[in-house]
């Protein structure tokens, strides 16, 4: 695995890195994006784009956000969202589902 996209992308979905990536190995889900890792190739134009910062390299994901290393890679899991490996994002690969993590996360209010 290379990159990772983490919980700032949940409910933001921005797709600026979609239009960035050389290989399309980000993929839409109901509530966040997904990167494939298998057919993701380390580049990094993903990670330059995103505004805002929820892709991060795997080797330097905080503690806190380690558990999206697996909801990336298990969302392409046939028995999860029935994607698999498409072998480049398209229109088509696009599902309303989520990893079951990110489908039941709910962001915890934060006081000012």
């Amino acid at each position: 695995m290379a990159y990772v996209i983490t919980e700032p992308c949940i409910d933001v979905k921005d797709g600026d890195c979609t239009a960035a990536c050389p290989v399309d190995c980000i993929y839409e889900g109901g509530r966040t994006f997904y990167i494939h890792p298998e057919e993701c190739i380390n580049c990094g134009l993903c990670l330059s784009i995103c505004p805002v910062d929820a892709i991060v390299w795997d080797h330097e994901i905080p503690e806190s956000q380690r558990h999206f290393i697996a909801v990336n890679k298990e969302f392409f899991d046939s028995d999860v969202t029935g994607l698999g490996s498409p072998g480049g994002w398209s229109k088509e690969c696009s599902t309303a589902l989520d990893h079951p993590f990110v489908a039941g996360f709910e962001r915890v209010a934060t006081s000012a």
